[in-house]
């Protein structure tokens, strides 16, 4: 396969599964605009916080994963070539240029699209949609640390070796997040649906917010920080869409096996924008 040239969209936070190179993943546009994943990726935290920008242009010579049934997913030929950057998309005239790629082909129903997901001719497991209406941002407790006896396990898989090319551990380079993130919104069938957000801008930001929080109850206070920050700059000020995904091991086996792997959200004028949450 020729050299591929991908828009990157999402960056994927580390979650323990049973393929954990999938949870060290990117995907973008490719300038057709068709929608791609691409792991595993060369690990290190500066590499993947600071080398793979949102929106910026890569080329990488790419072949499909032939251990992974998704048609989306591409693996690097060779893992410890650099990743070639071109160049970087901006948000000039409200997105336009990041909107030709990304919304040529956007879901709204997700019944229709858990059908494409289970259907033997696509396996859709990467979509752009676009929820009817936000309900709110949920955030729950979640266990502070990594469980060091699945985390040993996977270490162990096959995979391991050919994912993590440095000597840093990637789960002693990322903290687990000590909450659980869900969109609740309605699609265009009025349907209620909750989704876990897994994504790497959003725990980006609750780290950041982390450190301007003092006393005990700090992470609880960057939390609700988190949500009134999601719910003020993306839901109410923008054109809101969500990037959805599947991880390989759940997708045959979930009823649904989506969770939202990134936002896209682009600034709109006034006058189109959602406006009251309830």
């Amino acid at each position: 396969m020729p050299l591929t040239k991908v828009m990157i969209t999402v960056k994927s936070y580390p979650t323990l599964s049973s393929h954990y190179d999938e949870q060290l993943s990117i995907a973008g546009f490719r300038d057709d605009g068709t929608f791609i994943r691409i792991y595993p990726i060369s690990f290190s935290q500066k590499i993947y916080e600071e080398q793979y920008q949102l929106y910026d242009w890569i080329e990488i010579n790419l072949e499909r994963n032939p251990r992974d049934f998704r048609l989306e997913s591409f693996r690097p030929v060779d893992p410890e070539q650099p990743v070639k950057k071109l160049g970087h998309v901006g948000a000039g005239n409200y997105w336009q240029e990041r909107k030709a790629l990304v919304q040529k082909h956007v879901y709204r129903n997700l019944e229709n699209l858990l059908m494409e997901a289970k259907h033997e001719a696509f396996y859709t497991s990467l979509a752009v949609f676009k929820p009817q209406r936000i309900l709110s941002l949920d955030i729950t407790p979640a266990e502070k640390e990594w469980d060091s006896e699945r985390l040993a396990k996977m270490q162990q898989e096959k995979y391991y070796p050919h994912v993590f090319m440095q000597e840093e551990e990637p789960m002693d380079a990322f903290k687990k997040l000590p909450f659980r993130f869900s969109f609740r919104f309605l699609d265009d069938s009025n349907k209620e649906i909750s989704l876990p957000v897994e994504d790497f801008q959003l725990a980006s930001h609750y780290w950041k917010l982390l450190k301007k929080q003092q006393g005990p109850d700090k992470e609880a206070k960057a939390a609700s920080e988190l949500r009134k920050k999601y719910l003020q700059e993306y839901v109410r000020n923008t054109d809101l869409h969500f990037f959805l995904g599947t991880t390989q091991n759940v997708h045959a086996s979930a009823k649904q096996p989506f969770t939202i792997i990134g936002l896209f959200h682009p600034v709109v004028l006034p006058a189109v924008v959602q406006g009251s949450l309830f």
